[in-house]
């Protein structure tokens, strides 16, 4: 059966006391939107489609800032608080699209209102928004629904997402700041051989005698870089591009990437618990949602984050479905640490698997923390002790032939 498209509509109307009010609604028509508007006690006064921007849900005016996953998390939970204090849905929603400081986000949460003032289910409002809300959102506030207890799903679907975005925040930070230390590093050595060390060589061309060695590699440097830096800067965009799209397009490239980030030095390790919280935390709370536990494996599969695991995973629950116990498959697949196996084996065995996992994801969570703390402890030192040699060895070499004329007077 196709399924029925819907747009969004503009319109502008009064309410029962005769006041004038405005607003956005999804419908199929305008006729049924008419409809649904006169069933709310609003009678239509203008109505006209309102035309597709960012995101889909947009118009044509600016401001519009992406959604970015805390958007949704902040969304989720708010939604959540509301449903716990008894606030019905429609209302709940009303109140946290009034809330959102994201345009973008409020639109789509006001379009989501609108779809089930129309007399849609939530999840299936959502999905109409796949980019802001994955499948597993939907799959478990669907399950929420369907078992007549909504409020408690949302709760744990805001736990899910505050506990994947703060881990992937950790991640995030472990990643990007010794990249983002090296390229400032780099930064300042190119500006020194580009802008300082030609000012000393013009300097020492009239000194008339030879230059110390460390003086003369450093301008050879510089004559190097400044005759050379745009094959070398488009070399290295040039590979940057080429492997982004090479990981994109080709599956064995982003399975070996992965491959080699698990064995770099201490960032290997965080990636790796990671990994592995992000697996406890998914299959923690798709279990306990009543999601079965081969179709839970699945879901925690595709939000791995990294292709060892996920094929990992996979084996997994293709063991699981033949009958075979978790625990043990996940021993077998050499990625995860005994403890993961022996909680899991706990949980099995004592009825309360969702807890377990929780546990570990809890665990893990705690380690990357850790881990992260660490390893921005580490790289301070580390990054003074590269610039102290970098930069400050390159004055030292320029300074040289000075101080050598100085002890030659």
């Amino acid at each position: 059966m196709a399924k029925i498209k819907t747009v969004t509509f503009e319109w502008e109307g009064t309410n029962r006391r005769g006041q004038k009010i405005e607003g956005e609604m999804l419908g199929e028509n305008s006729a049924i939107v008419k409809a649904q508007l006169r069933k709310q006690g609003i009678t239509p006064k203008k109505l006209r489609r309102k035309s597709e921007g960012l995101f889909g849900i947009g118009g044509s005016g600016g401001g519009s800032k992406k959604i970015k996953t805390v958007d949704i998390s902040i969304f989720l939970r708010q939604l959540a608080t509301m449903a716990k204090a008894g606030v019905p849905l429609m209302q709940g929603l009303e109140i946290v699209a009034d809330g959102l400081e994201n345009p973008a986000m409020q639109k789509i949460v006001i379009a989501v209102k609108d779809d089930v003032a129309a007399g849609n289910d939530f999840a299936s409002c959502l999905k109409k928004y796949p980019d802001q809300f994955d499948e597993l959102t939907c799959a478990l506030i669907e399950s929420g629904e369907q078992a007549g207890a909504l409020e408690h799903m949302l709760d744990r679907v805001a736990i899910y997402k505050e506990k994947s975005e703060a881990l992937k925040q950790k991640i995030s930070k472990a990643l990007k700041y010794p990249i983002v230390i090296l390229l400032i590093a780099s930064v300042v050595t190119v500006i020194l051989l580009v802008k300082v060390v030609p000012t000393f060589e013009a300097m020492f061309s009239s000194f008339g005698s030879e230059l110390p060695y460390a003086t003369q590699v450093v301008v050879a440097m510089s004559k190097w870089l400044q005759a050379n830096w745009l094959i070398l800067f488009g070399s290295i965009a040039g590979v940057v591009i080429g492997l982004k799209q090479a990981i994109k397009k080709s599956p064995k490239v982003a399975a070996e990437v992965d491959k080699i980030k698990l064995k770099l030095p201490v960032v290997g390790n965080i990636l790796q618990k990671g990994a592995i919280a992000r697996f406890g935390r998914v299959l923690s709370t798709t279990f306990a949602a009543g999601v079965p536990l081969v179709d839970a494996l699945e879901s925690v599969a595709a939000a791995s984050g990294n292709v060892v695991y996920r094929d990992a995973i996979l084996r997994i629950r293709d063991d699981v479905s033949t009958g075979v116990q978790m625990n043990a498959s996940i021993r077998a697949t050499g990625v995860f640490p005994s403890m993961v196996s022996q909680m899991v084996a706990i949980g099995e065995e004592s009825g309360a698997l969702d807890s377990m996992l929780e546990k570990v994801a809890t665990y893990y969570e705690d380690e990357v923390d850790n881990l992260v703390d660490g390893l921005t402890a580490m790289i301070e030192p580390l990054v003074m002790a590269f610039l102290g040699v970098v930069v400050g060895g390159m004055l030292i070499a320029m300074y040289l032939p000075i101080f050598a004329m100085g002890d030659a007077m």
